[in-house]
């Protein structure tokens, strides 16, 4: 374990899972899904997330990806691999999975399952601690509202304060600006990779903020990184500009397609075979489907060329 663990920052999208019509995991799509995310400039990829349908996948599944993925990106970006479980055994295996894979760093939730069921403070540090110990990765902990738990940031900058793994935090709560903001006044020096999520709805907020990262879909990191880059450059007018040429796409993302969008823009231009999602969720409507691919070709992502 690296005494002073790297730091990362910019776009890390996550990559979706790309199914058979049977249901089955089609491999190919999923390598090209990495080459295309690689060529849209991201500055590194998550797999295994909400937005991979990770809670689909069986164990034999998400061990055939880890793999998958990480040999086929082959350094070229970061890979940070969710492992998140309620077990902090079967966290912490998917953990060392994934760092004897090769990944560079994980993403991990709170515990959590259903809401009658909590756990405490200290039993969620130790969570954290082990899983760390497990991998000697860093953590980016997913603060996000799928899990119910409440993770304050008098809690936060404990986690950061006290295990040297877990400084890097993606906030997808309401108000997320103002929980960055605040959780880096607290933090100091701690909190080394504040990231922020949703599709990155909330982007130009949450960098005034301090963010330094942003973990949207597979959709259009490309046309997000002109956002990313001019903000960082202080350039704010001409990020804000960048940013409202693509946030009517990101917004029809975030609240009328979810997981969906990145997977039905990527099979309607040639990335993907497919762009079914797993059962209980639905299939994408029709008309949504339509006003999505409307948006998409206005704006003209790399996910539209990408194929040709």
């Amino acid at each position: 374990m690296s005494s002073t663990p790297p730091v990362f920052s910019g776009l890390f999208p996550v990559a979706p899972t790309p199914f058979k019509e049977n249901g089955d995991l089609d491999l190919e799509s999923q390598r090209r899904v990495m080459d295309c995310m690689i060529d849209q400039g991201v500055d590194g990829i998550c797999i295994l997330a909400n937005y991979s349908e990770q809670f689909l996948l069986a164990d034999d599944e998400r061990e055939t990806l880890t793999r998958l993925c990480i040999e086929h990106v082959a350094g070229r970006v970061p890979v940070m691999v969710t492992v998140s479980h309620f077990s902090t055994r079967v966290a912490s295996a998917r953990a060392k999975l994934a760092a004897d894979c090769g990944a560079s760093l994980l993403m991990l939730m709170p515990p959590y399952h259903g809401t009658g069921m909590r756990i405490d403070e200290s039993l969620t540090l130790e969570h954290f601690s082990r899983v760390g110990e497990a991998s000697g990765l860093p953590i980016m902990v997913q603060d996000a509202p799928l899990s119910g738990v409440t993770l304050s940031v008098p809690f936060l900058v404990k986690l950061a304060r006290e295990l040297p793994l877990v400084r890097h935090f993606k906030i997808e709560t309401p108000q997320t600006a103002a929980k960055l903001r605040a959780l880096i006044a607290a933090g100091g020096d701690a909190i080394v990779g504040p990231f922020d999520g949703e599709e990155a709805i909330t982007l130009m907020a949450d960098l005034d903020a301090g963010a330094t990262g942003t973990m949207s879909s597979a959709l259009l990191p490309d046309l997000i990184r002109p956002v990313f880059d001019k903000h960082r450059a202080g350039d704010r007018e001409g990020a804000a500009e960048a940013y409202e040429t693509i946030l009517p796409l990101i917004n029809y993302e975030n609240r009328q397609c979810g997981l969906r969008a990145a997977k039905t823009a990527m099979a309607e231009f040639g990335v993907i075979a497919c762009e079914a999602v797993r059962h209980p969720l639905e299939q994408i409507h029709p008309a949504t489907r339509a006003g999505l691919i409307e948006l998409v070709r206005r704006v003209e992502p790399l996910v539209m060329r990408w194929a040709q």
